[in-house]
């Protein structure tokens, strides 16, 4: 995990952020984080086959299929067995970071994304880390 303050610093360069695994429904804690992250001034890029639109936004089925937006930070809402391809996707992307959220943990995953120039959050909640270090 970078350094608090390359945290905060990431945070704040970031503008666009791809959710996968977003889910419609409000009760879901990826719907609870990513609305968050709209209301703070991040433009939200769901990232669900099962879904067309979510917060306002439409949603994609992969992060190969979202077409023209460039996405600084991939949020990851995935079981942690799912997470090596949506990481060799954002790499494939030019993302600059990939964050796994509380739970979701892949070493192998982690260090192709740091090897190909990524920065890299595991197991970690956006919502309570962009609260403690940029609010």
């Amino acid at each position: 995990m970078p350094a608090p303050l390359d945290l905060a610093k990431l945070l704040r360069e970031t503008k666009t952020i791809a959710v996968v695994g977003l889910s419609s429904n409000p009760s879901r804690p990826s719907h609870r984080v990513a609305s968050y992250l709209q209301e703070h001034g991040y433009r939200i890029v769901p990232v669900n086959p099962n879904c067309q639109e979510v917060l306002g936004e439409t949603a994609f089925p992969s992060l190969l299929q979202v077409p023209g937006i460039r996405i600084d930070l991939v949020n990851i809402f995935r079981r942690s067995d799912a997470v090596l391809p949506i990481v060799e996707e954002a790499i494939q992307i030019g993302a600059r970071g990939i964050w796994m959220q509380e739970g979701v943990i892949h070493p192998e995953a982690a260090q192709l994304a740091e090897k190909a120039g990524l920065w890299v959050v595991m197991d970690r909640c956006l919502m309570i880390e962009h609260n403690y270090y940029v609010s």
